[in-house]
């Protein structure tokens, strides 16, 4: 299915950019969960409007503000975005290929740092889709290292493809996995090594642990792994005063586009990205 904006994040910037492109007539998709670092404020004090507001109360406000639009959600992960000329694809976890005239990516900020060997084993051994790319292992051993609820579903699933998987927890306690899988708690992943790939993997304890694979599944990764080909600079997506990168039709807005990381910023972007998003929709609309 083709949308005319497909916008990758629902915090602040997300959330403006679909209300301003769907007050425009447009259809838009938009992809992620409610923003963390918004709903765990437990006070804000500096949003135009309101004395003293809660990020969650903040946040419902927000998405209020969506419901007389007709706005497809969706909780599905965008793994790739790639440029096809007067279009976006976007290829999601799932393995379903979903299209857009523009895209926005209001992912904000991945602020875990990167294990070590992580940029340079990537796709070399080292993935972020398990679903994807579990059957390129099958009989093979993985270690999937896993910091959220959705590391946990990939476990179960991937343990059913491959010959043995170990799971580094560093999610939470009590998790609903597979007892075939060998569990390891109390670990703390440092960094990978490998000649041509990855294949060890080092705990700051000094264990390492042997392995054909390794899938990392966190909240996001960084925006060049998204959209291998935008311009990043100081480990941001570079972007003009109009919120366009160097890939026609992409647009990114929020604290994916740097400091300071503030709410009314991410709000302001948001909207200024939709209407360039809107007027390249109408240009390429118009051919």
């Amino acid at each position: 299915m083709r949308y005319d904006l497909a916008i990758i994040g629902a915090g602040p910037a997300g959330l403006s950019a679909a209300l301003n492109a769907k007050i425009r007539n447009k259809s838009v998709i938009i992809f992620g969960k409610d923003s963390p670092k918004l709903t765990k404020s437990e006070s804000i004090k500096n949003y135009l409007g309101f004395r003293d507001i809660s990020g969650s109360e903040l946040n419902q406000r927000f998405k209020d503000s969506l419901e007389d639009y007709e706005i497809t959600f969706s909780d599905e992960r965008v793994q790739t975005v790639y440029a096809m000329g007067d279009y976006h694809a976007l290829m999601l976890k799932s393995g379903e290929m979903i299209e857009a005239v523009a895209v926005i990516v209001a992912t904000g900020i991945e602020l875990k740092k990167d294990l070590v060997g992580e940029e340079e084993f990537f796709a070399k051994g080292v993935s972020y889709c398990a679903t994807c790319d579990a059957a390129l292992y099958k009989g093979k051993e993985v270690v999937l290292i896993g910091y959220n609820e959705e590391s946990v579903e990939e476990a179960n699933f991937t343990a059913e493809i491959v010959g043995k998987l170990s799971f580094v927890n560093m999610y939470k306690k009590d998790i609903d996995l597979d007892p075939a899988i060998n569990l390891i708690e109390g670990e703390i992943p440092l960094g990978f090594t490998g000649s041509d790939r990855a294949n060890v993997l080092e705990f700051k304890s000094g264990k390492k642990i042997e392995a054909d694979g390794f899938f990392i599944i966190k909240d996001s990764s960084k925006a060049q792994r998204l959209v291998p080909s935008v311009k990043m600079i100081d480990n941001h997506i570079e972007v003009d005063s109009n919120m366009a990168t160097n890939i026609a039709g992409l647009f990114a807005a929020g604290d994916v586009t740097g400091s300071p990381y503030q709410i009314m910023r991410a709000v302001g972007q948001g909207q200024i990205a939709s209407l360039e998003a809107v007027r390249y929709i109408t240009k390429i609309k118009s051919k």
